[in-house]
């Protein structure tokens, strides 16, 4: 994103970078020189091939470009490739009084706004400036939101690791369609949190949402939860129940721990997703049902296919995109961020002040191997808060499995410490804590269990603001 002024000011002291497109210079250079007086910085070409080059590779927050040049309405060319290459700019057309017609087709394309020729400067100027402050507000929202998600969770997905990031982005990127997503990872990882954040976030966020787990139940009981039956379909079926897709119409079904199912009722489960059709236990009679379909897996889904013990058309036809999801031992540092959201919201539940952690604790806790996840780590921190008898959880109050690992544990341990590094380790967790703040010098010092006048310099040893 372009820089622009930032701070308490108005437009017209915003300085906003702007691309003129004029295929007559004397008009270009009319343009830059009326947007420079109120500290715009401008930048003049003549071409639409200049005018691609400079979108492709620069980075602007106003576009301004004269409908007609070089050829009819290249000015709707530049705004097709802005969109894809400057998608946060505002784009104006400058336009004759006969291409009104083609401006305004523009403007439902994505344009800003059009101006007619000839241009009266102060019009131009407080139009280029509106256009400014409504992409600099644009850009404070997005800073805004992404902040809150680093600092309180994209809907309960707690980390700010390159491998959150890139989870929290495609959830965002296919939720709103209807392909099937495939959910893998170790138990306790947080798949359910993903399942529940597409379909908050998708055209169905609302319908039902409903969850099943096909793991330890038998092929009979399986179909009787997916698709229903019917009164009189076995012994004590005394009325008609639907199953979870009927339940689950209209809205999103998620599946968890699919790759428990059997091999006959894979085949079932295969037909109802490519026809959209159940047949109730004990029926005849097809019932229709539109569900956006989500599951989830801790097996290794590829060998089982390689194995023959899951249908390769299903896993297929599952897998329309698939999110992997780490182990807590691959993204060690979002550890502190989720240890102190977890004492957050366990001293809130417990009704007891804020808890603080030393960092020889934390230090046990990022060192740890953590086989059961971000689940594991919860119920440590849950049992840590119950069990603290002071203000801070110290080393002592860390489980004792955690603090004396075995020999094979421990050599985990260290060797994720050592890929850390500490001075990351405490830059991550002091940038981490003051993002949960809201950059609360005070309290981001009381978490990390260390004075003001320590984390100050610390800030300005790593170069945190």
């Amino acid at each position: 994103m372009p820089v622009m002024a930032s701070g308490e000011q108005s437009a017209n002291e915003l300085h906003a970078q702007v691309l003129i497109i004029d295929d007559e210079p004397d008009h270009a250079d009319v343009m830059a020189e009326a947007l420079r007086k109120p500290g715009h910085i401008c930048t003049t070409v003549h071409s639409l091939e200049a005018a691609a080059d400079e979108l492709r590779h620069g980075g602007f927050d106003v576009i301004v470009t004269d409908l007609v040049m070089e050829v009819e309405h290249s000015g709707l060319k530049v705004l097709e490739i802005a969109a894809e290459h400057q998608p946060d700019a505002a784009t104006i057309m400058v336009t004759a009084h006969g291409d009104v017609p083609t401006a305004k087709a523009a403007l439902r394309g994505g344009a800003y706004d059009f101006i007619e020729k000839p241009l009266d400067l102060d019009v131009f100027r407080n139009l280029v400036n509106r256009a400014a402050e409504t992409v600099m507000l644009r850009h404070r929202t997005n800073t805004l939101k992404d902040q809150v998600d680093a600092a309180y969770g994209f809907e309960g997905i707690i980390g700010e690791s390159a491998a959150i990031r890139q989870i929290i982005a495609t959830v965002k990127q296919v939720a709103p369609s209807t392909i099937p997503v495939l959910i893998t990872g170790e138990s306790g990882t947080g798949k359910e949190l993903i399942a529940a954040a597409i379909h908050k976030h998708s055209r169905r966020a609302g319908k039902r949402y409903v969850t099943f787990n096909a793991a330890g139940q038998s092929e009979t009981l399986l179909e009787d939860q997916l698709f229903g039956h019917v009164r009189g379909a076995y012994t004590g079926a005394d009325r008609d129940r639907e199953g979870v897709f009927e339940y689950a119409d209209g809205g999103t079904l998620f599946l968890d721990e699919i790759g428990d199912m059997p091999l006959n009722m894979q085949a079932k489960l295969l037909r109802v997703l490519e026809t959209g059709e159940i047949v109730r236990l004990g029926s005849n009679e097809v019932r229709k049902t539109d569900v956006r379909f989500v599951s989830a897996t801790n097996r290794d889904m590829k060998a089982m296919v390689d194995g023959g013990q899951f249908r390769d058309d299903l896993y297929f036809r599952i897998k329309g995109a698939e999110i992997t999801v780490p182990p807590l031992r691959e993204r060690r540092d979002d550890i502190p961020l989720l240890v102190n959201h977890a004492i957050g919201r366990y001293c809130s539940e417990l009704d007891r002040p804020m808890l603080n952690m030393s960092e020889p604790a934390m230090m046990r806790l990022v060192s740890y191997h953590w086989p059961g996840n971000v689940r594991e780590l919860f119920n440590v921190v849950q049992k840590m808060v119950v069990m603290a008898d002071a203000d801070t959880i110290d080393v002592r109050h860390v489980p004792e499995e955690i603090r004396t690992t075995s020999d094979g544990d421990e050599h985990h341990s260290m060797s994720g410490l050592a890929g850390i590094g500490l001075e990351r380790l405490e830059k991550e967790a002091i940038r981490q804590t003051l993002a949960m703040t809201g950059g609360n010098r005070e309290q981001t010092a009381s978490l990390l269990g260390i004075g003001e006048r320590t984390l100050y310099r610390k800030l300005k040893d790593y170069g945190l603001k």
